[in-house]
């Protein structure tokens, strides 16, 4: 169809903004609405694009015949806005329906799993791009190497977040995919693990050449024609796996990454922290089985700046460091806690966590609990509802509740900056997934004060 005009409904998502941006790039007149402006609306409005907060058919471009409708599910069906494009005649897509469209007739490269798959794939698109052979990108952060979650290339090859939300990523054909973790989430989509499990191994069934997989993942030969390899930081039986593991004084791994054509010495992560660590040979092994030279992946490892909000370190100077990370699921929190200690061993960590929707806080609680009480001090704020409605009985207090680590507060997210003043901070990390955001500048701030 000849598009003139793509209107998005929640243009302000990690995903719709970079679509936004590229048929922006591709010079279509681009809009949209969300429900509250941000950083990134605030970026999208700079660079041309038209945004709207307020739910009013009236800025729904009236040229139904010439423009496409792209919506993300997070919005709900009884949207004014969509409510009108579906009752007037409009072409109406999902985010991953058009996402699937863009990246066909080019090779495409996708990481999927629970975690893991935003810091993966913005690593990839980043030594692509850094030795020279390029690619185009869609990211689930913002790569702090180019300040923006799309990459564009000449290059007939699309790095993928592949997102299993909503099941987006069966809309995708990837050559070459990456599984990162099969944890239990969106229980209020899937229902069930075992569900849930079931949509990775029908993205796994969609890919065509190589599937890479962290080894231990419920994922077999039976699952795929691909060719399946392993990955981890921890297992020497993987076929891509690290030897003479050490760690530098400011937490970053060096090591040797063996894999199926030989042996690449010496390599640095760019970014600190155990998992960053682990996510450079998931990177690794899917550049090099897309066939990057070893020396380019080892090169673009090393000089890899990470994504805005993951492990994202704003202050450190003696006696005083505050990380922001997006974690919002217990692997997740558990991870970056080690990833913490790891960067800063034997002092005292104090976390700030605002829980993310009210199915998650449910299904997970108990998980929730056991991650955060590893902790010396935490500071737990209201739930972050996003898409939902309110639960009976489901506040964050059901978590606070089973927190044993050895000092606890829980407080409303307005009473934060104060609760902070009177803090004597050591080591100070915000996670949290939802608007949490918004108080990494004044948190900052009041640090560099001090």
């Amino acid at each position: 169809m000849d598009w003139k005009e793509v209107y998005f409904i929640g243009i302000g998502g990690i995903g719709m903004s970079a679509i936004a941006r590229y048929y922006h790039r591709k010079g279509l007149k681009v809009s949209g609405y969300d429900k509250t402006p941000s950083a990134l609306t605030k970026e999208l409005e700079e660079e041309g694009i038209s945004v709207h907060y307020t739910d009013n058919s009236l800025y729904v471009p009236a040229d139904r015949d010439h423009t496409l409708v792209v919506y993300t599910p997070a919005i709900p069906h009884n949207m004014g806005e969509l409510v009108y494009v579906n009752a007037n005649g409009y072409t109406v897509i999902k985010r991953s329906a058009i996402l699937g469209e863009i990246t066909q007739g080019q090779r495409c490269l996708a990481v999927a799993g629970t975690h893991g798959k935003t810091s993966t794939s913005t690593l990839a698109a980043h030594i692509f791009t850094d030795c020279g052979e390029g690619c185009s990108a869609f990211l689930g952060g913002i790569s702090k190497n180019y300040g923006t979650n799309l990459l564009v290339s000449k290059n007939p090859v699309v790095v993928v977040e592949a997102d299993e939300f909503d099941r987006s990523f069966l809309q995708l054909r990837p050559a070459v995919a990456v599984i990162t973790a099969m944890d239990a989430d969106h229980l209020d989509i899937y229902g069930t693990l075992e569900s849930y499990q079931q949509a990775f191994r029908d993205f796994a069934a969609l890919t065509s050449n190589t599937l890479i997989i962290k080894e231990g993942l419920p994922i077999g030969k039976n699952d795929t024609n691909a060719g399946i390899k392993t990955y981890s930081l921890a297992s020497k039986t993987a076929d891509f796996h690290p030897e003479n593991v050490r760690i530098d004084q400011t937490g970053h791994y060096i090591f040797d990454i063996v894999w199926p054509g030989g042996v690449i010495k010496e390599v640095r992560v760019g970014t600190p922290g155990r998992f960053n660590a682990e996510n450079s040979i998931a990177a690794a092994a899917l550049c090099l089985s897309y066939g990057l030279e070893p020396e380019k992946v080892k090169a673009g490892i090393g000089t890899f700046k990470g994504v805005s909000r993951r492990m994202d370190i704003h202050v450190n100077v003696p006696g005083l460091a505050y990380i922001d990370d997006y974690a919002h699921h217990p692997e997740e929190l558990a991870s970056a806690i080690r990833s913490i200690r790891d960067i800063f061993p034997g002092r005292k960590l104090t976390a700030i966590f605002q829980p993310h929707l009210y199915t998650r806080t449910r299904d997970f609680a108990d998980d929730f609990a056991r991650a955060l009480s590893a902790v010396d001090k935490l500071i737990l704020l209201d739930i972050y509802p996003a898409r939902e409605e309110p639960i009976p009985g489901v506040t964050s207090a059901i978590i606070y509740d089973k927190v044993t680590a050895p000092e606890k507060m829980l407080i409303r997210k307005e009473e934060l900056m104060e609760v902070l003043e009177k803090e004597k901070l050591d080591v100070l990390v915000t996670f949290g997934a939802g608007n949490i955001d918004r108080y990494i500048g004044p948190i900052t701030q009041m640090l560099e004060k001090r």
